[in-house]
């Protein structure tokens, strides 16, 4: 479990971008619930939200774990059981308590950086689109979107579960070819809170005794 989320935590949960294909298709119901959600999370000065992460095989998932997530504009703060990821809006600095190891990188074009919600940015270029019909998740009403990719990138699929209601994302499920699966299950929504000044800085006084790399 812990070497999948370092895995996914360190590579980003979206592999690269792969630019607009003349083949895309984007059912225009799909789209409008994304854009939507997509606002509502923007108009927002902050928001946090606790969540399961559960990996498997076969699409079976076979452990869970808790993870908190906060953001504010770009920048953004997650952590899953021992690893802790932080974006400044410039860097990102993934914090492995355990090991007790640091490694800090510049974001580049070619990659998605992990964030609970990225595909509703990265939908428009990346993926085709299908809207799925209603599903209920966790006595939740949604509406399920199908994203493929437009291009390999080493997903088969991923599965979108939106309140279309609320403008909120309520699970998402990604399917590798290897026939992996990870999922997302989102609970507990907080908006536009007073954040401490700090939430999304990085003070490398605070890991003296931790092993650096900036790449």
């Amino acid at each position: 479990m812990k070497s999948i989320i370092s895995k996914i935590i360190l590579g980003g949960f979206v592999v690269g971008a792969v630019g607009l294909s003349n083949a895309q298709k984007i059912d225009a119901k799909a789209k409008k619930i994304l854009d939507d959600i997509t606002a509502n999370y923007k108009s927002k000065k902050n928001t946090y939200f606790k969540f399961s992460f559960g990996s498997g095989v076969n699409g079976q998932v076979a452990k869970t774990e808790p993870g908190i997530y906060y953001s504010a504009g770009d920048k953004y703060k997650l952590k899953i059981m021992d690893t802790e990821q932080v974006f400044d809006g410039s860097k990102i600095y993934n914090i492995n308590a355990d090991d007790m190891e640091v490694t800090i990188a510049k974001p580049n074009g070619s990659g998605t950086m992990f964030s609970p919600i990225n595909y509703l940015s990265t939908y428009r270029n990346d993926y085709n689109v299908a809207y799925g019909g209603k599903k209920t998740v966790n006595g939740v009403s949604t509406d399920l979107i199908k994203l493929t990719p437009v291009k390999p990138n080493g997903l088969s699929y991923v599965y979108l579960f939106v309140d279309s209601a609320k403008k909120q994302m309520v699970k998402l499920e990604q399917h590798g070819n290897n026939k992996d699966v990870a999922v997302i299950a989102i609970k507990e929504y907080k908006e536009n809170q007073e954040l401490d000044p700090n939430m999304f800085v990085f003070d490398k006084n605070k890991f003296k005794n931790y092993v650096i790399t900036e790449l």
